[in-house]
């Protein structure tokens, strides 16, 4: 899937999550955008760098503390 994929992917759902409202107005759009696609992308980056936070921080263009801050939040690391 490319940038341009991802980006439309993104478009459509806010344009439904906008639809669904039904011109009721939005209340922290922007904080409810990020926790809803950081923690996937968390999970499926950590799935891939095997558990290794260091491989998954790289990825990511993350500090490794900052990393584990995330994951700690988002509870998927304890």
């Amino acid at each position: 899937m490319s940038k341009k994929q991802i980006e439309e992917c993104v478009r459509t759902s806010l344009e439904g999550y906008f639809r669904d409202l039904r011109g009721t107005e939005p209340d922290g759009l922007y904080d409810m955008l990020v926790k809803v696609v950081e923690k996937p992308m968390l999970e499926v980056v950590m799935n891939h760098a095997e558990q290794n936070q260091s491989r998954a921080a790289e990825w990511l263009g993350l500090n490794r503390n900052t990393l584990r801050k995330k994951l700690v939040e988002h509870k998927i690391i304890k």
